[in-house]
């Protein structure tokens, strides 16, 4: 399936200012906010997050898996789609990030 079809299968996010992610030091890496060209990304973040309680190696696995055709075109130009090569760095790695939602 494609990513527009995927994202319908998620749950909206409209609730939701942004999200944070965090590294186990407990420093912010990255903030997805709602708003054109993230609420995408808030929304596979945000389920990621309700389905494994962090973003862990699982989680990635299937955020890409939800990225679909964009995940083929981050690994072919990295750092065009930054919330996706993280996902990839993560499992990667193996390292986690919590989430903490910022609601509206």
């Amino acid at each position: 399936m494609a990513f527009s079809d995927n994202l319908k299968q998620l749950p909206p996010v409209a609730h939701l200012a942004s999200l944070q992610l965090i590294d186990a030091q407990g420093a912010v890496v990255a903030t997805i906010e709602n708003k054109p060209g993230q609420a995408g990304s808030l929304a596979v973040y945000a389920a990621l997050a309700e389905r494994h309680g962090r973003i862990n190696a699982a989680a990635a696995q299937e955020g890409l898996d939800i990225y679909a055709e964009h995940t083929l075109d981050a690994r072919a130009h990295p750092g065009k789609h930054p919330n996706i090569d993280r996902l990839i760095d993560l499992l990667a790695s193996g390292a986690e990030l919590t989430v903490a939602l910022q609601p509206q």
